[in-house]
């Protein structure tokens, strides 16, 4: 599936990733491949990437948005 990380001032990420997980407000999350489509609000906390070469990145966020539909993720943070 497709990842996108987008912040106000730049793209953070983009690429190939098998799992993702999201600091949700309402509690922690994991989005793997051909997920249910979803549209979800983030609290601040760490986004944990494993892309499709299996390393692992963590970015982190104040807050935003994410979206997955069609194994795509949008992710709007602050």
């Amino acid at each position: 599936m497709i990842l996108e990380i987008i912040t106000p001032e730049k793209k953070v990420f983009t690429g190939e990733v098998t799992s993702v997980k999201f600091p949700g407000t309402t509690g922690g999350f994991e989005v793997l491949n051909s997920h249910a489509p979803i549209i979800s609000t983030l609290t601040n906390g760490n986004i944990r990437v494993i892309t499709a070469d299996n390393s692992t990145e963590n970015f982190k966020i104040n807050g935003g948005v994410i979206e997955m539909q069609n194994n795509k993720i949008i992710v709007l943070a602050d």
